[in-house]
């Protein structure tokens, strides 16, 4: 008997369309009509087109990576893949990291792709206009993707003592694995950067056109995307969804009203745990593999780092990590070209018990 692999998929967020991403739409999606519908909407609202933007000679940092552009590329190539992957795998639950919450969403069916293009490039806009902030991204794991001592605690005192000072704002945004997204105002993140040791010679890394996301100096914007979308783009999912929280919004029993309360409120105003996402869909579903979505390839590490912190299935290091890999993925992204046929081939063989 033949079975499709289990997964859970995970979509990427921001920052994950870069120089080495351009053209992808078009490389792996092109004549899908779903581009056309979402160029024209955007067309209509006086926008720069996926297709113009995907098929751009040069990647131009101040066009490719502002809230208005990248997001809605991200989206794109993002659910592609997710359609993509549903058919050849026997999909779980869908989750995703911070703008990757609006794909998963649409992906678990939540939305349709026309309402998912609508909440990203709605919300996308409201943060290029009126984000403040800024993040700032940091490990606290070693070589092995182990964590270093106290180390992670004790960034949660500095960033609490740094938030304490007059006219500073600094925050927890995102827990991503092995690293932490730290978010706030510039005196914060200033601090922040000055406070902690250089490491590999590239943290503490800025993050380009990103605001402070996922805390409290975004409430201004959470309101503005409850007023501007309405009770009419949500409906119940198809699949479980794990928000980023680790919570799962499960089909027919899940409240609509407190999902869109959840996306338009808690989950941009709050910290973001990618990492409880990841553990959640481990223990809750137990996939063959833990498929991320394109574009991109930056998400990967995340997702082993957070399997890694709770030993699953025996992984306790980024060595035991990388046996597995090599014996039998565990973790695929569509976003390698030596990973993507690993979700779009075809399988004849029953997945292992």
């Amino acid at each position: 008997m033949t079975l499709r692999p289990t997964a859970v998929l995970i979509c990427p967020g921001r920052g994950t369309y870069n120089k080495a991403e351009l053209g992808t739409l078009g490389r792996f999606h092109a004549g899908n009509p779903l581009i056309a519908t979402w160029d024209a909407m955007r067309a209509d609202a006086g926008q720069q087109t996926l297709t113009a933007l995907d098929s751009a000679q040069h990647f131009a940092p101040g066009r490719h990576t502002t809230g208005d552009n990248a997001s809605a590329l991200i989206y794109a190539c993002s659910y592609l893949d997710a359609q993509a992957a549903l058919q050849s795998h026997d999909v779980k639950a869908v989750t995703g990291n911070s703008l990757g919450w609006y794909i998963a969403l649409a992906a678990g069916g939540s939305t349709d792709a026309i309402g998912g293009l609508t909440i990203v490039n709605t919300m996308g806009t409201l943060m290029h206009r009126h984000g403040a902030g800024g993040q700032i991204l940091y490990p606290f794991v070693d070589e092995d993707w182990r964590p270093i001592g106290e180390t992670e605690a004790e960034i949660m005192d500095l960033i609490a003592r740094i938030d304490g000072r007059p006219d500073h704002r600094l925050a927890l945004s995102i827990h991503l694995g092995g690293m932490l997204v730290v978010a706030g105002n510039d005196a914060g993140l200033d601090a922040f950067a000055d406070s902690v040791p250089s490491k590999d010679g590239r943290y503490p890394l800025r993050l380009p056109n990103h605001a402070a996301f996922h805390t409290d100096m975004l409430a201004q914007v959470a309101e503005m995307g409850r007023a501007a979308l309405g009770p009419d783009l949500f409906c119940d999912p198809h699949l479980p969804l794990i928000d980023g929280r680790g919570s799962v919004w499960w089909p027919k029993s899940s409240d609509i009203g407190a999902l869109r309360g959840y996306t338009l409120d808690t989950q941009i105003t709050r910290t973001c745990d990618f990492t409880a996402a990841i553990q959640s869909a481990a223990r809750n579903f137990a996939p063959y593999r833990f498929i991320v979505t394109g574009p991109g390839t930056t998400l990967g590490s995340a997702v082993a780092q957070s399997l890694i912190a709770i030993n699953w299935q025996g992984i306790d290091s980024k060595a035991a990590f990388m046996a597995r890999q090599a014996r039998d993925p565990l973790v695929v992204s569509m976003g390698r070209p030596d990973q993507r046929p690993l979700v779009l081939g075809d399988f004849t063989t029953v997945e292992p018990a």
